[in-house]
């Protein structure tokens, strides 16, 4: 059952990240800074070099945790007596809340922040940005989820649509893509879309700490972090980091190494254009 959820889970994310991918190329929200081949060449080997990260983790995933809680009756939802639809929609909240107060975290603690950079110090934002991790970042990340579900107790069935719904709305809100303002207007109010997401990658330190949520879009608002709009607006905010306004972030051994590094860093005043290419 695993295997074939999983096979399930691939399939649907590779269709989105295809479809998101075309999108962008039609619609795209914001005129891009790097060149496209070589940006996503590193964003793209990165998730490789993830993937066989958490494969040397062997069974310590967050689906295989739901499997060993149901097996031996451990977490909260297997010791009290809920209808199934309701533990169901619960899990899947409180297991996004939990995604959401992970990513503050990772604003807050230096150590955990020196590897959330790498994802933020991409100078441009599309659907490759959703997949763009330190592997140590991941493998953390994985622990944390694995705790969280054998806490919780869910089901299988509701820690993998709750773990595809993350990958698939963290492209979404990732993609350089332009929505109408009324249908963005609307979908803010429940999920997070790409305008909302792209404040949290300005390089203005409020705006990069606000809008944390990956899918619920009710956490910032609740929480007292959200942005609407940045400040510049949308086709002038620079995005990725201010220290890594250089061509690095495309490298793929610099983007592994930043966070055991500092001699990168360009010097001040240094200017770089925008590249359409």
């Amino acid at each position: 059952m695993t295997d074939s959820l999983a096979t399930s889970g691939l399939a649907l994310s590779l269709l989105l990240f295809v479809i998101l991918a075309i999108l962008e190329a039609v619609l795209p929200r914001k005129r891009r800074m790097m060149p496209r081949g070589k940006r996503w060449l590193t964003n793209i080997a990165i998730i490789i070099v993830d993937s066989v990260a958490l494969r040397l983790m062997g069974p310590v995933a967050a689906i295989a945790a739901a499997g060993y809680a149901a097996q031996h009756n451990f977490g909260l939802f297997n010791w009290i007596d809920l209808p199934v639809w309701m533990e169901f929609c619960l899990a899947l909240i409180l297991l996004d809340l939990a995604i959401y107060a992970q990513h503050v975290i990772s604003h807050k603690i230096p150590l955990l922040w020196a590897l959330h950079k790498v994802h933020h110090a991409d100078r441009d934002l599309d659907v490759t940005t959703a997949v763009r991790f330190h592997p140590v970042e991941i493998i953390l990340s994985m622990l944390y989820k694995s705790a969280l579900v054998l806490l919780l107790g869910p089901s299988v069935l509701a820690v993998f649509v709750f773990a595809l719904l993350l990958n698939l709305f963290a492209m979404f809100n990732h993609a350089n893509l332009r929505l109408p303002l009324s249908v963005d207007r609307v979908l803010r109010l429940f999920v997070v879309t790409p305008d909302m997401h792209r404040v949290h990658h300005s390089t203005v330190k409020t705006e990069t700490d606000s809008n944390f949520g990956f899918s619920i879009a009710l956490w910032d608002r609740l929480f007292g972090t959200y942005t609407a709009q940045p400040a510049a607006g949308h086709d002038d905010v620079l995005i990725g980091l201010d220290e890594y306004q250089s061509d690095h972030p495309n490298e793929l051994w610099w983007s592994l190494a930043l966070p055991f590094h500092d001699r990168y860093r360009p010097k001040a005043g240094h200017g770089y254009k925008r590249n359409s290419s």
